[in-house]
């Protein structure tokens, strides 16, 4: 947040947003969005896919229906969890290692926000260290200003209930809040020859405390504590179907993944610290530290062969590979990984906000730093097992080595610099931004790590320019333009010489606002001068590596995006809402990768063409509400190759149209009860083939809900 815009309220801790309000988005250089508290009770998700929906420019790509394991992209920047995207929980990096192992295995409980931020063009560069395609912040609940507080239960189809309470308030210089988010569910996938659940089980808890000085006091400053706690333990898998096996029931399970859940537990810890400086500066200081265990514990492979090769098998007739899968024909050497990590991310950044006047011209300056050290351990045994008559039975134990046995760290230095000029009816932004990033990996040759097999580091830096304009042609219309360069670092395990990914990216639009309608048309063009895939078992890089990072030179993406908010039609009692967006989008490689793993006019995978989402509402303010959202996602290549001559309908996803339905009823002020249907005409199609098979997005799923607010 500017100066110019915080120095009324000095006495309060300024909020954790990077846009604001959506009225903010009118003036800014380039594109966002914003959901607000409201947006997202309409429809009461709990899947942070089917809110992002409403952004357009942002993609999802589903793996378990729920929104567990999110995988989310901006403008082209691959959505395999969400490793190109800096994602953020009030202004705070979320994933468990950003720069070491940036794959965002944690995601906190979407029920519980309060807002989400999407961020995309020149003003990126504050925000990084993804600064290709946006920067995405998750809101917190905050500190109320009296005391309040709320009370919501859920209840729905295949037990699923989920809990969200909090209480807070503000006393003199003392805030307070306390939240627990509680959320269940026995899953909608049946595992053959098994009656374990597929669902899940998650609870998150925060708690805040603010002190803020007197409004006389000589030194105006605040400080904010946020703790916070979650776990989760969710029976979910990497083994998808054959395409064969999907279409006669797509909510099938194989016997062969009985076993697969993940168990893990995140804890963080913020400390803030705002002081103002004279009239119109103000210096804004983050502390924070998180750490993050895991241990999805998943079949890898049987009889040698890795489980997304028993699939392909089997969709190409393998009769072998079929009964396997089936549990009809016995294999030993079935292995079963504990892909147990720790993750730790810590850091301190410091922002300085300046308002001044200089020549004339108005000028909100931000300079900001940010030291961030963080480490990944991974230690993954792996236990044996023999498929005897359709069972496991255990076998033995592998202790790890190599790739199993292997600790990862990054140490990263970043600066930035955001002036905006105010010249009359035009805003000019010029931002920098620089990122020095040292990384270090080493693999342990024995399971007690007396010995390093290998050792691998690397080391980036980059300075990126953006230049984005707006011009204020009325109090309805404005115009964009802007211009910045893109950077993502590569990963921990990527050898010395690996080059960061690098692009130039582009943008022009026009924004309308106005009383009861609200609306933006941006063009984006991104030219990556170098693509790098961070390689996992989720999503192997095309040389087929699980581990790394991959170079393969140059693409391209362009793109539209238009997003309409309005009111159909407004009478005295009664408003019908209505707000769209639709993306467009092309992509491709432009270069010859050296190794021939990809090949210009390659696709780029997971990027659907069109997608669109359309959301119409009928409501009585303060009285009731129906909101019925339709989605649409066109067919995608999971690979680069998908429209290569000799390529297979098994290289595709299905396009899927979803309709969801809510309905709310207010009881009195207070009191709110909720219904929601989730997918009402039950259509499932196969919405992604990684990790490991097709995969459906969820079935028709009704729940009911009451919210009580005191």
């Amino acid at each position: 947040m500017l100066a110019g815009a915080v120095a009324a309220e000095t006495h309060r801790l300024p909020a954790v947003e990077i846009i604001g309000s959506s009225s903010d988005t009118f003036s800014l250089s380039g594109s966002a969005h914003v959901l607000t508290e409201q947006d997202l009770e309409r429809k009461e998700y709990t899947d942070v896919h089917r809110m992002l929906r409403d952004v357009p420019g942002v993609y999802v790509r589903e793996e378990d229906g729920f929104g567990l394991r999110p995988n989310i992209g901006i403008r082209g920047t691959g959505t395999s969890r969400s490793d190109r995207v800096s994602m953020m929980e009030d202004g705070i990096l979320m994933a468990p290692s950003p720069y070491a192992a940036p794959a965002a295995y944690y995601f906190p409980s979407a029920g519980r926000f309060s807002g989400i931020e999407v961020l995309k063009g020149p003003d990126t560069l504050r925000y990084g260290p993804f600064t290709v395609g946006g920067a995405i912040n998750f809101l917190s609940t905050p500190i109320p200003d009296g005391r309040a507080g709320r009370i919501q239960l859920e209840a729905g189809e295949d037990r699923h209930r989920r809990g969200h309470f909090w209480y807070g308030g503000t006393e003199g210089q003392w805030g307070f809040l306390l939240e627990t988010h509680q959320q269940a569910s026995d899953g909608f996938k049946d595992i053959d020859r098994s009656n374990r659940g597929t669902g899940y089980d998650k609870s998150d808890y925060v708690a805040k405390l603010r002190w803020t000085a007197a409004a006389d006091a000589a030194v105006q400053q605040a400080f904010e504590l946020k703790l916070s706690h979650s776990s989760e333990v969710s029976d979910e898998a990497y083994l998808g179907l054959t395409d064969r096996d999907f279409r006669a029931n797509p909510n099938r399970r194989y016997g062969l993944s009985e076993r697969d859940q993940m168990d893990n537990d995140h804890d963080g810890i913020v400390l803030r610290h705002d002081l103002m400086i004279g009239p119109s500066s103000r210096l804004e200081t983050a502390i924070y530290h998180n750490k993050f265990n895991r241990n999805w514990y998943k079949v890898a492979s049987a009889g040698g062969q890795g489980i997304g090769d028993l699939i392909d098998d089997a969709n190409n007739g393998n009769g072998g590979a079929q009964a396997i899968l089936d549990g009809r024909q016995d294999v030993a050497d079935v292995r079963v990984k504990n892909n147990n990590r720790e993750y730790t991310a810590e850091g301190i950044q410091t922002e300085l906000s300046h308002g001044f006047d200089w020549a004339g011209v108005r000028h909100d300056m931000v300079a900001g730093v940010r030291f961030h050290r963080d480490e990944v351990d991974r230690y993954q045994p792996v236990d044996t097992f023999d498929q005897v008559n359709g069972a496991l039975v255990p076998t033995g134990v592998i202790l790890p080595t190599g790739g199993d046995n292997r600790v990862e760290n990054a140490d990263a230095w970043s600066a930035w610099l955001v002036d905006k000029l105010y010249l009359g009816d035009v805003i000019v932004t010029g931002s920098l931004r620089y990122e020095d990033v040292e990384t270090e990996a080493k693999r342990y040759a024995d399971p007690g790590r007396a010995s390093v097999s290998s050792r691998v580091d690397n080391q980036v830096d980059e300075v990126m320019a953006g230049l984005g304009a707006t011009w204020l042609v009325s109090d309805q219309w404005s115009l964009l333009a802007g211009v910045h360069q893109g950077f993502a670092p590569p990963g921990a395990s990527s050898v010395a010489g690996t080059d960061p990914e690098k692009s130039l990216n582009y943008e022009v639009g026009a924004r309308y606002w106005g009383p009861g309608f609200s609306a933006d048309m941006v063009a984006f063009y991104s030219d990556y001068e170098n693509t790098v895939n961070n390689c996992s078992l989720a999503a192997p890089c095309p040389n087929g590596s699980t581990s790394g990072s991959q170079s393969f030179g140059e693409s391209r993406v362009r793109g539209l995006e238009l997003g309409i908010n309005s009111q159909l039609w407004r009478g005295r009692a009664l408003e019908a809402p209505v707000r769209l967006a639709y993306t467009y989008t092309d992509g491709e490689i432009s270069e010859d990768a050296d190794d021939g793993s990809v090949m210009s006019g390659d696709v780029l995978p997971y990027l659907p063409e069109n997608q669109l989402s359309l959301t119409l509402g009928l409501e009585r303010p303060a009285r009731w509400g129906v909101y019925l959202t339709t989605v649409y996602v066109d067919e995608m290549c999971i690979n680069n190759a998908c429209d290569r001559p000799g390529s297979s309908r098994f290289d595709r996803t299905d396009d899927v149209l979803v309709v969801d339905l809510a309905a709310s009823y207010y009881l009195n002020s207070d009191v709110e009860v909720y219904a929601k249907v989730d997918n009402l005409f039950d259509d499932q199609e196969i919405v992604a083939r990684t990790p490991d098979g097709a995969r459906p997005n969820a079935p028709r799923t009704a729940y009911m809900g009451v919210r009580v607010s005191f």
